[in-house]
């Protein structure tokens, strides 16, 4: 690999296509590059994320889930091909059950905030979604494995549980939506 990635300016690009992981060449719109950008920026803002301070399990959780994400992303890449396995989908099942276990139950919705580190969790959720739906609408156009989407919508949901342990490690809380709230604040 490290030859492979020696030279970053290629010029290749120039015209508007691009490489895919298996030499084949494909237009800069199209919807694969698409999905495949939308899971490089996701895991771009889990990097963000990753850099404030964070309890260690959820570091670690985070760490882990990019190194799926690159997995994720080769896959995409080369049509046909399969990195991403079950068992990376049901890691993720775990760490839901583990870390929803210790949050109460949700009696309204939240809105995205609380501590900085709890936000930066929603950012992700909501490009993982994105992600998401780039993956859906390729598997409409080409053959897309399962994998990647239940993991792309698994992770979102994982980020909603982590974004509300965050806010409790912060001590912030989770941010409710308040119905019929009176827009201007108080009187």
């Amino acid at each position: 690999m490290g030859n492979r990635l020696s030279r970053i300016a290629t010029r290749t690009g120039d015209a508007g296509s691009t490489g895919l992981g298996d030499g084949s060449r494909t237009g800069k719109d199209s919807l694969r590059i698409a999905a495949i950008g939308d899971i490089d920026e996701l895991n771009s803002h889990l990097g963000v994320l990753l850099a404030e301070p964070l309890p260690e399990g959820v570091a670690a959780v985070l760490l882990e889930i990019q190194h799926d994400l690159f997995d994720l992303g080769g896959e995409v890449s080369i049509p046909g091909h399969a990195l991403l396995q079950p068992a990376q989908v049901a890691r993720l099942d775990g760490w839901l059950a583990q870390y929803n276990a210790a949050l109460p139950p949700l009696a309204e919705f939240i809105l995205p905030g609380g501590s900085r580190a709890a936000a930066l969790a929603h950012v992700g959720r909501t490009v993982c979604r994105r992600a998401e739906r780039s993956l859906v609408a390729l598997g409409a156009a080409e053959p897309v494995n399962q994998a990647p989407r239940q993991y792309l919508n698994r992770l979102s949901d994982l980020l909603f549980v982590l974004a509300r342990v965050l806010n409790r490690e912060a001590g912030s809380g989770d941010v409710l939506w308040q119905r019929g709230r009176q827009a201007g604040g108080s009187e």
